[in-house]
């Protein structure tokens, strides 16, 4: 009989963790796991990825009321996946991205120790595994609220991860030796993984979105690709163009900002305030990566917080010449440093220092007019991407991590003394356990009350 895993997203909006999360649904070996994915709501302003999911054909699990932003229907959230792995019965639980990894191990935990058998140390056998897709221990909030959050990280951590999984070497060094969330024995490395074949022939197909931005042949494409938010900071693509059209000469280069999202206007009103109204495209949200990535000579990166950003692996797919921000993965990615100065020639990219616009303005126009270090960093890249990041060998990666856990899942588990002191203050709600699900959301403030007093 298969192994029963349930999959947990917050929301499926654009970027890389969506289309993650439904390969490895729908990939694994169907023989062996029986997979449920649970995502939730995509909130106004962002791009919607479910189209992805249906032409994948995985139909997920919906909870409403689970979305990006904190409020008062976590609790509701956490009481319906509660119920959820009530019904189901989970061997494994696996969460990925920070909101869905809280409210999913909060609900584990509920899961794993509100029974009978906690009276005798003994809590539900189910392992519990989490993604950091990246991490939000800098730059998306303040201090106050940072501390809170990497407080709940490290109490998630001890209390029901059995496995962490990081995206690079890099992230692992960043959140456990850094932000010393967990164990190094609780880490587990295994690089995301895409579907290359999509961008097979892509030279056949770059004068596609060329032709509809009306590019003649000569003109050099750089773009960014990814939501129009804040942590993305394209306002320094911005900036950056500002500075190279004030030292460069910029009429054989356009640049192209693909994403949309709730800073778009006021990146626009930016553009236009720097006179670059006739050189930045806004083509909005593209559903053809496969034809956008060909159309582009130099593919740009300028986020203050990654893990390992997807647009990077899909731009080196398509043998692309990349220049990023040196954050968090994407030092794995543009490997060893071969020329140094205001910005770092690695083997397969530019690194620039974050938030330097000077620096980055340079380092694009040494790949604007040098085509032959372009076409040499596109080639290394496209090697790189080949041998590393195949959706194959995430299958596989992710199959032995889970054959690894399901191997010890046979003993009975037994609750730490930790948990049993944490959770002696929830038990409160176990007699609400048996309602049936149309009275969950009123029996939540029960839950919350308890739950504000275990943080």
């Amino acid at each position: 009989m298969p192994a029963k895993i349930i999959r947990i997203i917050a929301r499926l909006n654009v970027g890389g963790p969506a289309k993650h999360v439904v390969w490895l649904t729908d990939g694994l070996d169907k023989a062996r796991y029986q997979t449920l994915l649970v995502s939730g709501r995509v909130p106004p302003g962002e791009g919607d990825m479910g189209y992805f999911a249906e032409q994948s054909g995985v139909s997920p699990y919906f909870i409403p009321e689970m979305s990006r932003e904190i409020s008062l229907t976590d609790m509701a959230t956490i009481w319906k996946l509660y119920r959820l792995f009530r019904r189901e019965k989970p061997d494994l639980v696996h969460t990925h991205t920070a909101k869905a990894g809280t409210v999913g191990r909060v609900a584990g935990l509920l899961y794993r120790c509100l029974t009978p058998g906690l009276v005798f140390g003994r809590s539900r056998s189910c392992k519990f595994v989490h993604t950091y897709h990246g991490h939000i221990f800098h730059s998306y909030y303040g201090s106050l609220k940072t501390r809170l959050f990497l407080a709940i990280e490290r109490m998630l951590a001890r209390l029901i991860t059995d496995r962490i999984v990081v995206v690079s070497e890099q992230q692992r060094d960043e959140i456990c030796t850094n932000f010393r969330v967990g164990r190094a024995s609780q880490f587990r490395v295994i690089p995301l993984g895409l579907d290359l074949d999509v961008f097979d022939q892509s030279v056949e197909r770059r004068q596609k979105f060329r032709y509809e931005l009306r590019l003649a042949d000569d003109i050099v494409l750089v773009g960014i690709v990814g939501r129009l938010t804040e942590i993305k900071n394209h306002s320094l693509f911005l900036e950056a163009i500002h500075e190279y059209k004030k030292q460069f000469d910029s009429s054989r280069v356009r640049f192209v900002i693909v994403g949309d999202g709730k800073l778009r206007t006021r990146l626009e009103e930016q553009s236009h305030s720097f006179g670059l109204k006739d050189d930045v495209i806004f083509p909005g949200e593209r559903k053809d990566p496969e034809n956008f990535y060909p159309a582009m000579d130099v593919v740009a990166l300028t986020s203050l917080n990654e893990g390992t950003p997807l647009t990077l692996i899909e731009a080196m797919a398509n043998a692309r010449a990349v220049i990023s921000t040196s954050v968090g993965g994407v030092v794995d990615l543009l490997g060893a440093v071969v020329e140094d100065g205001l910005f770092k020639i690695c083997e397969r990219g530019l690194s620039v220092p974050a938030g330097d616009a000077h620096s980055f303005a340079t380092g694009l126009h040494r790949l604007v007019f040098d085509a032959t270090l372009r076409a040499e960093l596109g080639a290394r890249g496209l090697e790189f991407v080949r041998s590393k990041y195949r959706k194959e060998r995430l299958l596989n990666d992710i199959e032995e991590l889970y054959d690894d856990l399901m191997s010890l899942h046979a003993a009975p588990v037994n609750a730490d003394s930790e948990s049993r002191t944490a959770l002696s203050r929830i038990r409160t709600a176990s007699e609400a356990t048996d309602l049936p699900p149309n009275k969950a959301t009123s029996e939540s403030g029960e839950v919350n009350r308890s739950l504000r007093s275990l943080f």
